[in-house]
């Protein structure tokens, strides 16, 4: 909430536009907001998007090279398909199965049976052996373990809904990064008092490609302005050549730009529109907190029935 000239407040609106979109990666803008929005998106991504993962696991026999709690925590890590994670029931919370987290509301469970036949050739047991109860939420095949002839991996698996700030595994980003949308100006009057070798050392000296020299007018422009990594390696360079102001470099306080990338367990567009259901309902949860504080006495009555 800002508050306008003549005592008018009003709000400011966060927009998001999609910049680039594949399965398991997506840059796009966030723009109207501060960096406070910005990074709790990017921690709600982080860790509090829920997927499925495998929590439990019943190893019947294990002949391989590898131990069991070996094996469990291998299983634990892969990423499960997760696109109706956010219609199932925490196992915690869930009164279909007493909590216990066994049932179709909150769990899926995997079985996998394997063993080693021939004598020439090693048997890679991977993801794909695992079957599920719910064909839905399969997963790529990730290798598990190897067997030679005469080894058997035989267990029973039970997948949860969670989220990565409990565990690791029930992260869906693999890495998600925010930066400041830098804006760039140029003192055209100034550069035109730069020789050409001088403004090739200028281009030179920053470490990745913001700047250029156009072939036909000879003149410094901005070639990539998001490439700038906020390193003032230009700045200084200008400063050292005695002509201050000749680049001006400045962050858009109200602009970000997010690189997001995913484990695989939901869509990179799933990663982003879940993100913002969830922070929305945080939100929502905090207002409503406020709306009982008001209320005084009266608001700590109802909440306590």
């Amino acid at each position: 909430m800002e508050r306008a000239a003549g005592g008018v407040s009003y709000q400011r609106f966060p927009r998001v536009r999609i910049r680039e979109l594949k399965d398991d990666y997506a840059k796009f803008e966030l723009r109207d907001t501060d960096a406070s929005m910005a990074n709790a998106l990017r921690r709600v991504m982080i860790a509090e998007v829920p997927t499925v993962a495998i929590d439990l696991v019943e190893i019947e026999v294990n002949s391989s090279v590898l131990n069991d709690e070996f094996i469990a925590h291998r299983l634990g890590l892969i990423p499960l398909t997760s696109a109706a994670a956010m219609a199932m029931r925490f196992s915690r919370d869930c009164d279909a199965c007493d909590g216990d987290g066994s049932c179709e509301y909150c769990s899926v469970e995997f079985h996998l049976a394997a063993r080693a036949t021939d004598s020439d050739q090693t048997l890679e047991v991977t993801s794909n052996d695992l079957r599920s109860t719910d064909p839905k939420k399969s997963c790529k095949g990730i290798l598990i373990v190897k067997l030679r002839r005469g080894q058997e991996l035989r267990l029973r698996a039970i997948a949860r809904k969670g989220i990565g700030k409990d565990h690791a595994k029930w992260s869906p980003a693999a890495t998600v990064t925010f930066m400041y949308e830098p804006e760039i100006r140029i003192n055209e009057e100034l550069m035109e008092t730069l020789t050409l070798e001088e403004k090739r050392n200028l281009v030179e000296s920053s470490p990745t490609k913001v700047f250029n020299i156009d072939p036909n007018t000879q003149q410094v422009v901005v070639e990539d302005a998001e490439a700038y990594t906020y390193d003032d390696e230009v700045i200084k360079k200008v400063d050292a050549m005695g002509k201050p102001g000749l680049i001006e470099i400045n962050a858009k306080e109200d602009s970000f730009i997010f690189t997001v990338e995913t484990t695989g367990a939901i869509t990179a567009y799933e990663l982003i529109m879940n993100a913002i259901t969830v922070l929305r309902q945080k939100l929502d949860a905090v207002r409503l907190q406020d709306d009982d504080a008001d209320l005084g006495e009266l608001g700590a009555h109802l909440v306590g029935g």
